[in-house]
């Protein structure tokens, strides 16, 4: 009952922060079009103030009926607060790109800290897991990051994500108080999403997307903790398999990865005829196909069942990113006589 209040709380008071703030996000956060963008005319940025404010106030507020770790928590909102401030900073005028790798990952160290468990094996040295925390931690906040260029994209991703989430705190396969989480920040896109809608009257902008990012890759770290490995890969396998691979094809040709382009299969959907609509309707409908094979993983845990359930989502993955990278076969048009 708490994860629904808590979605629906979310959801409302989102909408109405994000209405709130609108004016002030015209007049001081202006995302301008350039020849990479999505959109053609000035839309306000900086809305995910609303999406990360909702989330952590309806989170605490639901400390009167579930357990709530404080410190934890605390910990937990810190790193978002101090991601949501590189990005509000970038959003207004750009970081240089060392400074905010520096404070992404100092943000990343402060949320995970030494986790009290083991992904690998035991014969893999701590240190070296730590590590790789630590760099999976950055590199996914910057991928949300980066794959926030279209209207409904970051919602077509996270929420089947976050409802996911939710969804295993009613099966007690993770704490009540990370369902709850998971909950309003499902809850706080919904919120936003009719302002999203397109042709998007706000964007979330990196205060949102960056503050995002480090959430949910917190929580699939959590559920990775708990043995479900494979389940927390197959849940943003999209924007994994999307954001690494057009990574390693502009270091392939030289580029400079830290500039903004338009490579990534979903924009290049766009440019070969797909509507914004029909490419986050494929990524929604794929989330939805992702998470069924990670219930999977869960329902059942045998190692036979972990790869071919990760071995179906690549292969739906990559046919979903080869459709994005061909021109759309539009169907003829038949010309009555």
């Amino acid at each position: 009952m708490v994860i629904i209040v808590a979605l629906v709380a979310a959801a409302i008071l989102s909408a109405l922060l994000t209405v709130a703030l609108k004016p002030l996000l015209i007049r001081y956060a202006l995302a301008r079009p350039n020849a990479r963008s999505s959109h053609k005319t000035p839309t306000p940025q900086g809305a995910g103030i609303a999406v990360l404010a909702t989330t952590v106030f309806v989170t605490g507020t639901a400390a009167v009926f579930v357990i709530l770790p404080f410190v934890e928590f605390l910990i937990v909102v810190g790193g978002a607060i101090i991601f949501a401030l590189v990005g509000a900073a970038d959003d207004i005028k750009p970081l240089p790109v060392r400074l905010r790798l520096a404070m992404q990952f100092a943000g990343v160290i402060l949320l995970v800290g030494h986790p009290d468990f083991r992904l690998f094996p035991e014969p893999v040295p701590y240190i070296f897991e730590w590590i790789l925390i630590i760099l999976g931690g950055v590199w996914f906040v910057n991928l949300v990051n980066f794959m926030d260029g279209l209207d409904w994209m970051t919602l077509s991703e996270i929420v089947p994500v976050t409802a996911f989430i939710a969804g295993l705190g009613l099966v007690d396969l993770l704490p009540m108080w990370i369902a709850v989480l998971a909950a309003a920040l499902c809850g706080a896109l919904l919120g936003f999403a009719p302002f999203n809608k397109p042709v998007a009257k706000v964007f979330l902008g990196d205060v949102g997307s960056l503050s995002i990012g480090l959430l949910v890759g917190w929580m699939l770290l959590q559920l990775a903790g708990t043995g479900a490995l494979v389940a927390a890969i197959l849940l943003p396998l999209y924007y994994l398999m999307d954001a690494t691979i057009t990574l390693f094809l502009r270091l392939a040709r030289r580029e400079r990865i830290w500039e903004a382009h338009r490579s990534h299969f979903y924009q290049r959907a766009t440019d070969n005829g797909f509507s914004v609509m029909a490419v986050v309707t494929h990524v929604f409908m794929l989330n939805l196909a992702l998470a069924a094979l990670a219930a999977m993983t869960l329902v059942w845990p045998s190692s036979v069942v972990q790869v071919a359930a990760l071995a179906a989502g690549l292969l739906l993955v990559g046919l979903v990113l080869r459709r994005f990278s061909h021109p759309r076969v539009m169907a003829p048009v038949e010309v009555s006589r």
